[in-house]
């Protein structure tokens, strides 16, 4: 399935989140492609980002990353950087932005 979110990223805040993102830690990586994730691509305009993941089932990909202490850890770190955060509350599993147009 393909999921596309929108977050915000602190205007004065928008360096340190890319560079963040330039070492994401292996340890998170490994454990987003093993709870199904096979593509996470991020774009940003000006302050907002927009994500697009490819995963086998959102709803399971989010369950399976919130309690791990690397997400939790990396979740932090994304708060202090980010006006609108990723959701990995139940009602999070239905949050992706919906489809207008497909070619």
């Amino acid at each position: 399935m393909r999921i596309a979110l929108h977050t915000r990223v602190r205007e004065d805040r928008v360096a340190a989140y890319e560079e963040a993102h330039r070492d994401v830690p292996a340890e998170l990586t490994a454990a987003i492609r093993a709870a199904g994730c096979t593509s996470w691509t991020i774009w940003r305009s000006g302050t907002d980002l927009f994500h697009l993941i490819d995963c086998e089932d959102y709803a399971r990909l989010l369950a399976e990353l919130e309690k791990l202490p690397v997400n939790i850890a990396w979740q932090t770190r994304m708060a202090e950087l980010l006006d609108v955060v990723h959701d990995y509350s139940e009602e999070g599993a239905g949050a992706g932005l919906p489809v207008v147009w497909q070619l």
